[in-house]
């Protein structure tokens, strides 16, 4: 695996704001990513089917007990939001970058990130 996408990359790339393309895959993004994207509310159905399309060309990576530990030593430790915990700890347990657009959860210690920009 190449990176992990943050769920503000995945909305991004799918609404066409990110300055850059993404790099060359393969990614992967967290379960709390799939889920955070099939929630929203007044998701329309074209909507929720480019979601679904994005990603089935991505690797969900499950809850593990060892993602689960790192997101509560995250939380607990520099007070992140749950959600932004789970992604971050995907991504320290895979030893990846993860591409955010949160300069303040790309400051994560331990955390290896790119922040990516947006179009003006």
């Amino acid at each position: 695996m190449t990176v992990v996408l943050d769920t503000n990359v995945v909305i991004y790339e799918l609404e066409d704001k990110l300055a850059q393309p993404l790099p060359a895959g393969p990614y992967a993004v967290s379960v709390i990513t799939e889920m955070e994207l099939l929630s929203f509310l007044d998701l329309t159905t074209s909507e929720e089917a480019e979601i679904r399309r994005f990603l089935s060309g991505v690797n969900v990576i499950e809850l593990t007990p060892h993602i689960q530990a790192i997101a509560v030593q995250l939380r607990r430790l520099y007070r992140t939001r749950l959600p932004d915990a789970i992604v971050a700890a995907t991504a320290i347990s895979l030893g990846v970058d993860l591409l955010t657009s949160d300069v303040r959860l790309s400051r994560t210690p331990g955390l290896r990130s790119q922040v990516v920009a947006l179009k003006p």
